[in-house]
């Protein structure tokens, strides 16, 4: 029972993953530092599949099902439970470029909150660097 409930933990965690992958960036327009783990996490997702990674929470799902008498998986996450099951797979390249897209203004919208943001610190007689080494530091 321990094996599949690891499995069930490795599947949700994708879900969480790809859902921060995708909307995270929105988290900084109110918590500046989300920025950082949200470029890491984009980031990993393009080398994933610039680079045809192999996702370690694959591996843990697969480990797991075959620990637990299941059968092992044949496909990747995405491939799995994405491709023709929420979108058809013809339409990879286009949900891509839409994913794209939606972390595109997410970062704009982050970046122009923070620039506001510095702007009125600066205006408010705080120093220029204040606002940006509260984001980095």
């Amino acid at each position: 029972m321990g094996y599949r409930w690891l499995a069930t933990i490795a599947l949700a965690s994708h879900f969480a993953f790809l859902a921060f992958m995708l909307l995270g960036g929105f988290l900084a327009w109110r918590w500046p530092r989300a920025i950082w783990a949200h470029l890491a996490a984009c980031a990993w997702g393009v080398a994933i599949i610039v680079f045809h990674l192999d996702c370690p929470l694959t591996y843990v799902e697969d480990w797991a099902r075959q620990r637990a008498g299941e059968q092992g998986l044949t496909q990747g996450f995405v491939d799995r439970y994405l491709d023709n099951v929420i979108y058809p797979e013809r339409y990879v390249n286009v949900v891509r470029v839409g994913v794209a897209v939606v972390v595109g203004i997410s970062w704009l919208g982050a970046y122009l909150r923070w620039r506001s943001r510095r702007a009125r610190s600066a205006s408010q007689g705080e120093s220029p660097g204040h606002d940006l080494e509260r984001v980095s530091g």
